[in-house]
């Protein structure tokens, strides 16, 4: 089957050709005449398979006919993140370019100014995400009673970002007599619960296993110790043929600490995550987009949505906390009959997770080693992991040895009645001295020469290894003035005898 038999108007038939695609994927075949009879959709597939397209090219034909009203959307498209709604926004402009239907975009990190103009001309279009659109509402600038196709997209990551909520509201707020389409990825309890709460007699469309990885996608396991890792992404990243790459990170902060060492390296790095404006997120997905930039270091923040045409690794530096993650994850790779490849960096206390993720996807990950690295392997009793230790809390909890050595110096000092010169003096604990210098790790110096950059700074450099900040000299003082009282010289007023008021 092609797009023709689909049942596309000739205009958005036309803008599909231009685009490049002649064949639907399976997810556009079954869901788009779905769509475009009206009924409510509950869709189950992966990133990558279409799913915007799937919704995009029916609603552009419903919507050609008719005309929106100022501050009333006539269809509303909730999006979990940023980048995610831009992409869905390109796309209805891509798609409906010979439509002349209007789209605005609601997102954080954007002046409300701007938006409340697009709102005041009247919207066919609207896509948002939760936050700024409850914005809006509450300032009184949005108006849903006219909305009448409702999507929801991407519902399982709306449910890991705590957007639930925010959603129901949302949905709440718009009138009873519309059409919903639920897209999400995985379909969880509380996912189906959602479901069941917004539609109205659903058509079911499963495509492809839950949280099944692209097929296309070469997956491999490298395990190391924890002070290893940052080695073996240097060497993977030398080793590898890296046209450009995504390295995922579970925390903000790791972000911005891996990105700022690649690049005292001489690798062209770039950082994405949450906290960054709106304008620089933008900004460096374009660049890397346009190949300006080769690695860019991210959070879970781009895991969805992303689409980097002809991204070959994608390196996870983090073992997700979450299995789901994982599939998004590598699936920005692989993407469009393209081969990629993808390394999992994991410690040996990373077994249970990285066990979760050959559960879900029903697969184990094929190992593979670093050269000149030690090979470990994974714990899959440990405990959780403590932070900033490689060691599992609750063993250290309930140490022996570690009780011991807290009780020990008073049961000895119960026990031992000598004292004075006596008794055996403790031993020193050798302090380290901060001002000295950091000796680099054993393999890293190597790993850095084959680097293009020269000098070669090295990675993650100690805060005792900067050149030290001069001291503040404290400023002096000026001298306290005395104070001096009457002595005694009595002041003439005070000798006077105070004047009592004649009573009549």
């Amino acid at each position: 089957m092609n797009f023709t038999e689909i049942g596309l108007s000739p205009e958005l038939l036309q803008a599909v050709l231009d685009a490049g695609y002649t064949t639907p994927t399976p997810i556009q075949e079954q869901a788009i005449p779905v769509v475009a009879s009206g009924r409510d959709v509950l869709g189950c597939a992966q990133t990558g398979t279409g799913k915007t397209a799937s919704f995009a090219l029916p609603m552009i034909d419903k919507l050609a006919a008719g005309r929106a009203r100022a501050r009333m959307p006539r269809s509303l498209i909730i999006e979990p993140t940023r980048e995610l709604a831009t992409q869905v926004q390109a796309a209805f402009e891509g798609y409906g370019k010979h439509h002349r239907l209007s789209t605005a975009l609601l997102i954080g990190g954007s002046r409300f100014a701007e938006q409340e103009r697009k709102l005041d001309r009247g919207v066919d279009v609207l896509i948002a995400t939760p936050g700024r659109m409850l914005d809006l509402f509450e300032r009184g600038k949005i108006l849903l009673s006219d909305v009448r196709i409702l999507v929801i997209d991407e519902a399982d990551r709306m449910l890991d970002m705590g957007f639930i909520p925010d959603v129901e509201r949302i949905v709440s707020l718009l009138p009873k007599n519309r059409q919903t389409l639920f897209f999400s990825a995985t379909m969880p309890p509380e996912i189906r619960r959602l479901a069941d709460a917004f539609l109205n007699d659903p058509v079911e469309i499963s495509v492809a296993p839950p949280a099944s990885p692209a097929e296309l996608v070469e997956q491999f396991l490298v395990i190391m110790a924890p002070e290893d890792k940052r080695d073996a992404l240097l060497r993977l990243i030398v080793s590898e043929d890296v046209k450009n790459a995504l390295i995922f990170c579970n925390r903000k902060r790791d972000v911005d600490i891996l990105q700022k060492s690649l690049s005292r390296l001489g690798l062209d790095a770039a950082a994405l995550h949450g906290d960054l404006p709106q304008p620089k997120r933008t900004e460096t997905l374009e660049r890397f987009k346009t190949g300006e930039i080769r690695l860019l270091v991210a959070s879970d923040v781009a895991a969805r949505g992303l689409d980097i045409q002809g991204l070959s690794h994608v390196f996870n530096y983090d073992v997700p906390h979450h299995a789901e993650d994982y599939v998004h994850r590598i699936g920005r790779t692989g993407r469009a009959g393209r081969k990629g490849r993808s390394f999992t960096l994991a410690a040996p206390e990373d077994g249970k997770m990285v066990a979760a993720i050959q559960k879900l996807i029903g697969n184990e990950i094929p190992v593979s080693t670093v050269a000149d690295l030690a090979p470990a392997a994974l714990d899959f009793e440990g405990g959780e992991r403590r932070r900033g230790r490689g060691r599992s809390a609750s063993a250290t909890r309930t140490s022996p040895e570690r009780t011991r050595s807290r009780t020990a110096p008073v049961e000895k000092e119960r026990a031992d009645p000598r004292k004075g010169s006596d008794a055996p003096a403790p031993r020193a604990r050798p302090r380290r001295d901060r001002a000295a210098p950091i000796e680099p790790r054993s393999g890293e110096s190597q790993v850095a020469a084959a680097l293009p950059a020269d000098p070669v700074v090295k990675l993650f450099p100690h805060p005792a290894a900067r050149p030290a900040e001069p001291r503040r000299q404290p400023q002096p003082q000026p001298d306290e003035q005395r104070v001096v009282g009457f002595g005694d010289d009595l002041p003439d007023f005070l000798k006077r005898a105070p004047r009592v008021a004649a009573r009549a």
